[in-house]
């Protein structure tokens, strides 16, 4: 919009609020994280942008049937999967996706009825290495009174409150040096009243100069080998960080003579790994290899994070688009011109479909953080003013076809309607910021989000 003055960008949304993992993905105490949301008004201030919520491309809305109205169709759609483990016992009741979990402590409708089992036992197992690993920890072992200043979900509240969860492990394939949370996760983890640390054997992994290290790999070093001033007599809770460990399989509680008692997930059974020969151990990149040995870990819950996953859009096939499944991406050429490997010209196989953008996670895969996403958009939006300022073929002009009738939203509005689908403009989203900012106000908080679609509309002036 700002490279191109005439450009009318239309934004749809398949739930009626906007910001994505913005409000759903960031922790509720990282407020500071959503202070992008104030770019993104300014955005949409603008006539020349149209938030479009409570549409889901693809099911409501078919890509065919926007096509015609637009010169060029950007998938920004992210992950909405994450990955699996791939193990026994991966299906018991009290094993969850840490996706789901973060989904329902920010209130995002599709998880607001997940109804997590806090109250089982003590003792919660995290597998993977991440930040959203450490943020799952995080609430688990947070005061509550800090949360309940957060635009944390009330239902996550209540159920945290009832929580038995005294003991937090957060296990890695490989070792501290390879992790990829950052060190301003740790370091909060740190900082709890009457919450310890424990890692053993941590030292083990590092040079005994950690100042030799690189500067990043040096900071988290130095704060997880500082750990926390908590002393063990002291602990409330505690979480521990394990490192070398594979998921093998989880189990159920078993009687003496090893029948099941019950259903639920009681322990998980690590295969302990090493690193390959040859592998520097110092590397971020340094891969590990399975051993023969079992570790077995108690857990009342498990939450798998080891990473999100993006599936394809309904219908993308009928504009030519394919799409990646083992690697979870639309195919493009790394600056987000979507590629088909049977359009390039002559006699070349693979080439650009016109007009057709991917950015972000569908784009690059689920790596990275808010700060990098936004600067892959800023490069995508680059190409694709660069394609316009070149006359490159877009949607709808090539091989004679008619032009884009450049209706936009205007062009599929009445359809959408005729299915009894109720859009959210931008000031309807407006109303309902406002009705949360007032239902927070009343408990002392932020925003008191509502985690139900149809309170949505209501707030907006829509049901």
């Amino acid at each position: 919009m700002k490279q191109v003055q005439d450009a009318v960008v239309d934004m749809y949304e398949k739930l009626p609020v906007p910001y994505g993992l913005v409000r759903f993905g960031v922790a509720p105490d990282h407020p500071e994280v959503k202070n992008c949301q104030d770019t993104f008004e300014e955005v949409a201030a603008s006539p020349r942008f149209n938030y479009i919520g409570n549409v889901e491309v693809g099911t409501t809305l078919a890509l065919s049937d926007l096509k015609p109205h637009y010169d060029a169709i950007l998938f920004a759609y992210g992950a909405s999967e994450d990955r699996r483990l791939g193990i026994p016992g991966e299906d018991l009741p009290g094993v969850y996706s840490a996706r789901e979990f973060v989904g329902w402590y920010n209130g995002h409708p599709q998880f607001a009825h997940l109804k997590p089992e806090l109250d089982q036992g003590e003792c919660a197992v995290i597998v993977g290495h991440g930040n959203v690993a450490l943020d799952v920890a995080r609430i688990l072992v947070s005061p509550l009174a800090q949360l309940r200043k957060t635009d944390i979900a009330d239902h996550a509240v209540a159920a945290l409150a009832r929580s038995t969860i005294t003991r937090v492990e957060v296990v890695g394939r490989r070792g501290p040096l390879q992790a990829s949370y950052t060190v301003k996760e740790a370091r909060e983890l740190m900082q709890f009243d009457r919450v310890g640390f424990e890692s053993a054997g941590l030292h083990k992994f590092y040079p005994e100069n950690t100042k030799t290290l690189p500067r990043v790999q040096q900071r988290l070093a130095d704060v997880l080998l500082k750990g926390s001033p908590v002393k063990a007599h002291d602990y409330k809770k505690r979480w521990q960080l394990s490192f070398m460990q594979s998921p093998h399989a989880m189990h159920v509680k078993k009687n003496r003579f090893g029948e099941p008692i019950g259903d639920r997930v009681h322990s998980i059974d690590f295969q302990k790994t090493e690193f390959v020969p040859g592998a520097d151990p110092m590397s971020k990149d340094a891969r590990v290899q399975l051993t023969d040995e079992i570790v077995t870990s108690e857990a009342s819950m498990v939450f798998r994070s080891i990473g999100y996953k993006s599936t394809p859009l309904p219908g993308l096939s009928d504009l030519g688009v394919p799409f990646d499944e083992r690697l979870g991406i639309i195919p493009n050429d790394a600056h987000g011109r979507v590629i088909s490997p049977s359009a390039g010209p002559g006699n070349l196989s693979a080439g650009h479909l016109p007009g057709l953008y991917a950015v972000g996670w569908v784009k690059r895969g689920p790596t990275g953080v808010i700060v990098s996403t936004m600067m892959d958009a800023f490069t995508t939006a680059d190409v694709i003013v660069q394609d316009w300022s070149a006359s490159s073929p877009f949607l709808n002009g090539e091989k004679g076809r008619s032009a884009s009738t450049g209706l936009g939203w205007d062009g599929v509005k009445d359809s959408v309607v005729a299915q009894g689908v109720t859009p959210v403009d931008w000031e309807a989203w407006k109303r309902i910021d406002k009705a949360e900012r007032e239902r927070g106000k009343e408990k002392g908080k932020v925003r008191l989000k509502f985690v139900d679609e149809e309170e949505m509309k209501v707030a907006a002036g829509l049901a």
